[in-house]
C-alpha cells in the first residue's frame, strides 16, 4: 500500500458477521532480524489452526474440510442450486469464523440455509474420485453421520452449555470430554488438586478427558500425543525463532515452551509462564499455547490461541504509568481489606500491535490480555498485560460514522460527550481491566481457584470491568495525567450501560438467553445497577424509543465500588451460591419486548452485531545464500482466500 493510499478498514459483511483489516503500524521501523523473529513466531500461531476447530466439536474438522470441496469444485447441475450453493458458502464462512459449526459467541449450532437434499448430492459430486473420506468407509457413511450433526437442531446442539441444573459437561458439545459427567470430572480433577497442594498446576488445562472401560483417562495435548500433528509443526518453528529471539530472555522462554509442548508437563508451563511475564525487555512478544478455559463449561480446559505482537512504545507510556501506580490502586479499592493484596507485584503493561492471530484469538481475537491465568503465580509473580493498539484503532475507523450511537444515544449533549471522551476511556478502561482488574485482589487460603465453576469466568470479567470502572471516575486519573477532563468518565458509564442494557441484544438471537461470559459479566453490572441506584440510571421512552438516562454519575461510582466489594468477596471465599443466584437474577435472562425493539433498531443500520479480522500476509523474501532479505506485509488476501491457504498449509490434523 503506498503512503497516499487510504487505507481499507472494512472488508466484506456476511449473517452478522463483519470483517475488517488491521494495519501494522512502525512495521518499517522494525529491525530485519525483529522482522525475521516475528514472522517465525507468525508460523507457528498458524499452524495450530486445527487445535482449535477440533476442540470446538469433534465433527468440526471433518465438516469444514467438506465444505471446502464443495466450495472449490462444486459444478452447478441445475440453475436453481445457485441459491443453496451461495447459502452454503455463506455457512463456510460462518464456519471458518468460528472455528466450527458453533457461533463463536452465543456457542449455539448455526442452522444452514441450503437444503439437506442440495447439500447430499453436492457431497457426493465433488467426493465421487475422493483417495479418502478422512475416516469413513465411504461417502455414504460420511452423510449418515454428518448430515443430522448439521441439519437436526436437537443433535449436539450446544457447543458450551451454561443452564443452571443441567448436566454441563454431557450437554456441551466441545471436545473436552467423553463419555464423561460433570460430577465424575469434578471429582477427578478435585483428587489431583488435593494431591498437589496450594501451587497446584492447572490440572486438565491441556487435555481430553476420556471415559474407558479402565475408568477415566487424560489424553494429553503434546508433541507425541493428541493434536501431535499440528504441535510438532509449532515446535519447529518455534525453534527457527530462537535463532533470531531479541534477548538470551527469549530463547530461554521459548526454549521452556517447547519442553512443555514435548513433554506435556502442566508444572513446565508454570515454570514457562512465570519466566515469561519476566521478560519485558523485547520489543516483540507472543502468546502461544492452550490459554482460555471460556469454552469449557467446567472452566478447566483451555482452547488453542496464537497472537504475536510488538509494543507501540509511545502509547505503552499509558500503561506503565497505570502499572507503576499498582499498589496505590490496590491499597484504595472499595473491597474488604482481606482480599487486597498487601504487596502487589510484578504488574507489567504494554500497548501493543497484534502482527498475527491465530487459534481462539481468529478472526475474533480479544482487544486485551492479562496472562498468566493461574491465581497463586499472580499472587506471588504478579501479571503482564497488553491493549492491542492496532485491533482498537481499527474497530473505531470502522464504527465512525456508522450511525450506531445517533440510533441509541439519547440526546445530542451525551453524544457531544462520547464524541469527545468516548475513545480515550475505552482505552482507558481496558487498560485498567486488563492491567489492573485481573491482577488485583487474593484467594483467601484454602478457596480453590475453580470454586466458582461455571460461574468463574462471568464472575472474574465482571470483577476486572468493576475495578475500571470505579477507577476512571477517580480524580488519580486527572492527577496522573491520564485524562485531562473531570468529568470524561461519564462517558464510559453511559456506554457501558447502553451496552450492558440495550446495545449488546443484538448480538442475541429471538428468544435466546444470554450465554457468552463477557456479555453476561455486563447484563450482570448494568441490570444490578438499574435495579439498587434508586434513579442514578433508568430506561426511558422517548420519541417512541427506549432509551438508558443517567441522573447521576457520581451515585453510579458508589454502585460500582458496592457491586465490586460484593464479587471480590464471592471470588476470594469461592462463594459458589452467591456467585450463581448473582449471575442467574441479573446475566441470563433477557426481556423479549425491549429484544425485539432493539433488533428492529439495529436492522435498520445495516450493520452487523460482530466483527472480527483478516490477517495481514506475511511475505519472506530470501537471498540467494538462505539469509532473510526483507517480510513484506500484504494487506490484499480475500477473506476466503486467506481461509483456504490456510487450510492448505496448516491443515496438518486433516489432509
Amino acid at each position: 500500500m503506498s503512503k497516499t493510499e487510504t487505507f481499507r478498514y472494512v472488508d466484506e459483511q456476511f449473517a452478522d458477521i463483519q470483517l475488517l483489516r488491521y494495519q501494522l503500524p512502525g512495521w518499517e521501523n522494525l529491525s530485519l532480524r525483529q522482522k525475521e523473529y516475528i514472522y517465525y513466531l507468525s508460523q507457528a500461531t498458524l499452524a495450530g489452526r486445527d487445535i482449535v476447530t477440533d476442540q470446538f466439536g469433534r465433527y468440526n474438522l471433518v465438516i469444514r474440510r467438506v465444505l471446502e470441496e464443495i466450495y472449490t469444485r462444486y459444478t452447478l447441475q441445475d440453475e436453481s442450486d445457485k441459491k443453496d450453493l451461495k447459502a452454503l458458502k455463506v455457512y463456510l464462512k460462518r464456519v471458518w469464523f468460528s472455528n466450527g459449526i458453533y457461533h463463536h459467541y452465543g456457542c449455539e449450532k448455526m442452522q444452514p440455509e441450503f437444503s439437506v437434499d442440495f447439500w447430499e448430492r453436492a457431497v457426493r459430486q465433488v467426493l465421487a474420485d475422493a483417495k479418502t473420506w478422512w475416516g469413513y468407509d465411504s461417502v455414504e457413511m460420511l452423510l449418515a453421520e454428518l448430515t443430522p450433526i448439521i441439519f437436526r437442531p436437537d443433535v449436539l446442539p450446544k457447543r458450551v452449555n451454561s443452564v443452571d441444573g443441567e448436566d454441563l459437561v454431557l450437554t456441551s458439545a466441545c471436545n473436552y470430554y467423553e463419555g464423561v459427567t460433570e460430577a465424575e470430572a469434578e471429582a477427578y480433577y478435585d483428587e489431583k488438586k488435593q494431591q498437589s497442594g496450594s501451587r497446584s498446576p492447572s490440572w486438565g488445562l491441556n487435555s481430553k478427558l476420556v471415559s474407558t472401560e479402565n475408568g477415566l483417562v487424560e489424553e494429553v495435548w503434546h508433541a507425541d500425543g493428541k493434536y501431535g500433528e499440528a504441535i510438532r509443526p509449532i515446535i519447529s518453528w518455534l525453534e527457527k525463532a530462537q535463532t533470531v529471539a531479541e534477548n538470551d530472555k527469549q530463547v530461554s522462554i521459548i526454549d521452556l515452551l517447547i519442553t512443555y509442548y514435548r513433554t506435556g508437563d502442566l508444572r513446565v508451563f508454570d515454570e514457562y509462564s512465570i519466566e515469561w511475564l519476566k521478560e519485558q525487555e523485547g520489543q516483540v512478544d507472543f502468546v502461544n499455547g492452550f490459554i482460555e478455559v471460556y469454552g469449557d463449561p467446567l472452566g478447566l480446559k483451555a482452547s488453542w490461541e496464537g497472537i504475536v505482537e510488538y509494543k507501540d512504545l509511545q502509547a505503552t507510556k499509558r500503561t506503565q504509568t497505570i502499572s507503576e501506580h499498582a499498589q496505590w490502586f490496590e491499597d484504595h479499592s472499595p473491597v474488604d481489606k482481606r482480599f487486597k493484596k498487601q504487596v502487589v507485584k510484578g504488574v507489567t503493561a504494554n500497548v501493543v500491535n497484534a502482527a498475527m492471530l491465530g487459534g481462539d484469538e481468529y478472526p475474533s481475537t480479544a482487544i486485551g490480555i492479562n496472562l498468566p491465568n493461574a491465581d497463586w503465580i499472580r499472587a506471588e509473580h504478579g501479571s503482564k498485560s497488553v491493549t492491542i493498539g492496532n485491533l482498537i484503532d481499527a474497530y473505531n475507523k470502522a464504527a465512525a460514522n456508522n450511525g450506531f450511537k445517533e440510533e441509541f444515544v439519547i440526546d445530542e449533549p451525551t453524544l457531544a460527550l462520547l464524541a469527545e471522551f468516548g475513545d480515550a476511556c475505552d482505552d482507558l478502561h481496558t487498560d485498567l481491566h486488563e492491567c489492573l482488574g485481573h491482577g488485583s485482589g487474593q484467594l483467601l487460603p484454602g478457596v480453590s481457584p475453580d470454586a466458582l465453576k461455571s460461574y468463574s469466568s462471568t464472575i472474574e470479567e465482571a470483577r476486572a470491568d468493576l475495578f475500571a470502572l470505579y477507577y476512571l471516575a477517580d480524580e488519580k486519573m486527572i492527577e496522573l495525567g491520564l485524562l485531562d477532563n473531570k468529568k470524561a468518565y461519564q462517558s464510559q458509564y453511559y456506554s457501558y450501560l447502553m451496552n450492558g442494557l440495550l446495545t449488546q441484544l443484538t448480538r442475541i438471537e429471538p428468544g435466546k438467553n444470554i450465554e457468552e461470559a463477557h456479555m453476561r459479566n455486563r447484563s450482570l453490572i448494568a441490570h444490578w445497577v438499574l435495579e439498587q441506584g434508586d434513579g442514578a440510571v433508568e430506561l426511558v421512552q422517548q420519541d417512541g424509543k427506549l432509551f438508558v438516562r443517567v441522573n447521576d454519575y457520581m451515585t453510579l461510582r458508589g454502585l460500582f465500588a458496592r457491586l465490586l466489594a460484593e464479587i471480590q468477596r464471592i471470588k476470594s471465599e469461592g462463594d459458589f451460591e452467591a456467585a450463581r443466584i448473582l449471575v442467574e437474577k441479573y446475566a441470563v435472562k433477557v426481556d423479549a419486548d425491549v429484544h425485539q425493539e432493539i433488533l428492529e433498531r439495529f436492522k435498520q443500520l445495516n450493520l452487523s452485531p460482530y466483527k472480527g479480522f483478516i490477517n495481514p500476509k506475511l511475505v519472506a523474501e530470501w537471498h540467494e545464500d538462505g539469509t532473510l532479505k526483507d517480510v513484506i506485509v500484504d494487506y490484499t488476501e480475500a477473506y476466503d482466500e486467506q481461509m483456504l491457504r490456510y487450510s492448505r498449509e496448516y491443515g496438518f490434523l486433516i489432509s
